[in-house]
């Protein structure tokens, strides 16, 4: 039995919706373009990954491997922690001359924190190379990490994170992950809390830096117009003096028993209720992981459709992926009735649960986005991304050009198949008034 939309202006809202939701996503690897003589190679054990440019622009992107993995609650932070604080000063550029340095050269940096690696980038002109990458090194290998630097960055990032608590989408997040994943790494914030920062030594910083910045937890790439030759040279001369390391990479564990229960209620007067669950995907190299892309684009489609255009019971509803080692999925919205709209929410899932979609009603779908994910992959930054995602995930960078077949071989039969593998057992984060929600019918996905 095949299940189709219920009108033809509902099917439009519902497609465009879907295209949005695989654009919109931050997980989604940018897609490879043809070979522009993109490699992969080793210099003092770091792993490198270089696609070279034509113009003068270079992105670099150091992933330090392990995430939340390498933490305990007490911990979680302590490595972008450690490299905000490094912004403050080196041994060859203390204080603020390392910030005037900076400025001088319009090197860009930034550190993210990922729940599998701490990225550590930056961004500058072929021109303006060799400079960058001094000062690019200096903060990552030489921290004057001082007592008043430390305490400077802790105060700001404690002070940042509490206003997480005012805000409801950020603190819902939060909330979400530590229940879906109780228990395991996945479920420990990247950044830290406050708790932990402002727990977290001097000392343990100098520590953690001493043993865990081995070359072994290392992968560098790099997108941009830099000779080969060159780049070996600069990576060997610099980050080659760390110590080698016997770190191997592995993805978080599958399937676990996890404790507590399957929904977080958090009672706050808001003038809408906010809601936001997980459910738990396969490893990021398993086959299902196209299928359930498309899957989880078509369930957001269908919510949009269904819970706001036609019902008119929110601003803000999708379903969510996240292309980690461990993917997941979810559900989001925000409402004045939820109980109603969880309702229609399950129903959507068991209507992908139940009826197959043509598969030929899929091929426009994915044609857009492929169209729009081409345009898109311009920027260095994604391309970066892609290409580690690929290596990390699927053991090959360039398991980022199959991308395109792998979204095209999908099927109506594979939609189908994987929401009803994996769209259930979801654990939800809930913050609003408890009286307009039944904990039953949230327990129910």
């Amino acid at each position: 039995m095949r299940r189709v939309f219920r009108s033809t202006a509902t099917a439009i809202a519902a497609c465009t919706v879907v295209v949005g939701a695989l654009m919109m996503s931050s997980v989604l690897p940018a897609q490879a373009l043809p070979d522009t003589g993109t490699i992969r190679f080793e210099v003092a054990g770091v792993r490198v990954i270089h696609r070279q440019t034509e113009n003068n622009l270079v992105f670099a992107k150091l992933y330090l491997l392990g995430g939340t993995q390498l933490v305990t609650p007490a911990t979680a932070g302590i490595e972008p922690f450690l490299l905000d604080v490094s912004e403050r000063g080196t041994r060859r550029y203390p204080g603020a001359a390392l910030r005037r340095a900076v400025a001088r050269t319009g090197v860009q940096m930034g550190v993210e924190a990922n729940r599998d690696w701490t990225g550590f980038a930056m961004g500058t002109t072929t021109d303006r190379l060799d400079s960058s990458w001094t000062l690019f090194t200096e903060r990552l290998l030489h921290p004057t990490l001082s007592a008043e630097d430390v305490e400077f960055v802790r105060a700001n990032t404690t002070a940042a994170l509490a206003q997480r608590v005012d805000d409801p989408d950020a603190l819902l997040e939060y909330l979400a992950d530590s229940v879906a994943f109780a228990g395991q790494p996945y479920g420990l914030a990247p950044r830290g809390t406050v708790q932990s920062l402002r727990s977290i030594t001097r000392e343990q910083l100098v520590t953690f830096h001493r043993e865990q910045l081995q070359r072994s937890r290392m992968l560098l790439v790099v997108v941009g117009n830099v000779p080969r030759a060159k780049l070996q040279r600069m990576i060997q001369q610099s980050l080659g003096a760390l110590p080698a390391g016997d770190y191997r990479w592995s993805s978080p564990p599958v399937g676990q028993t996890r404790p507590g229960s399957n929904v977080h209620i958090v009672p706050r007067r808001l003038p809408t209720n906010y809601v936001l669950g997980w459910w738990e995907g396969p490893p990021a190299g398993h086959p299902d992981v196209p299928a359930l892309r498309v899957a989880s684009a078509i369930l957001s489609g269908r919510l949009f459709a269904e819970v706001r255009s036609r019902r008119n019971l929110t601003y803000a509803v999708d379903a969510r992926f996240r292309d980690e080692a461990l993917t997941s999925g979810g559900l989001y919205v925000t409402t004045t009735r939820p109980d109603t709209t969880l309702g229609l929410m399950r129903v959507e899932i068991r209507n992908l649960q139940t009826f197959t979609i043509p598969t030929e009603n899929l091929r426009p779908l994915i044609q857009q986005f492929l169209t729009e994910d081409f345009l898109d992959n311009e920027a260095s930054a994604a391309e970066a991304d892609s290409l580690a995602r690929a290596e990390l995930y699927r053991g090959d960078f360039r398991a980022a050009e199959r991308f395109v077949a792998d979204l095209r071989a999908v099927t109506g039969e594979d939609v189908q198949r994987v929401a009803r593998t994996y769209m259930r057992n979801i654990r939800f984060a809930y913050i609003g008034n408890p009286q307009q929600v039944n904990r039953f019918r949230l327990m129910s996905f």
